[in-house]
């Protein structure tokens, strides 16, 4: 059975720092691209950040360049999502992907709250 098993989102003052996790099985997570999208309450899927299958290559959305930093251990089976400096804007349940030709996979997500 493939999962992604996301944790890690918790509620954080501004300023403040989250490492996510994204921990999957029944797949082989090497061969996989991974992604981290957002879903802020009332608002649509935002895409945040990608990774290559072996951790390579990075990219970043805007808003969270310079702040987040995305990673991977293929030994583990798992990613990571590091959140520093975090904004209220930044709220939002985050959702880890996998995907390679063609197939998709979603985690159900771990809520972030950034708030005073």
């Amino acid at each position: 059975e493939v999962q992604l098993v996301e944790s890690g989102g918790d509620l954080v003052q501004p300023g403040g720092s989250l490492r996510l996790s994204c921990a999957a099985s029944g797949f082989t997570f090497s061969s996989y691209a991974m992604s981290w999208v957002r879903q802020a309450p009332g608002k649509g899927l935002q895409w945040v950040s990608g990774i290559g299958s072996s951790g390579g290559s990075t990219s970043y959305a805007d808003s969270v360049k310079g702040r987040f930093t995305i990673s991977r251990d293929n030994a583990k089976n798992t990613m990571y999502l590091q959140m520093n400096n975090l904004k209220p804007e930044d709220t939002a349940v985050y959702y880890c992907g996998g995907y390679n030709l063609g197939t998709t996979y979603w985690g159900q997500g771990t809520q972030v709250t950034v708030s005073s």
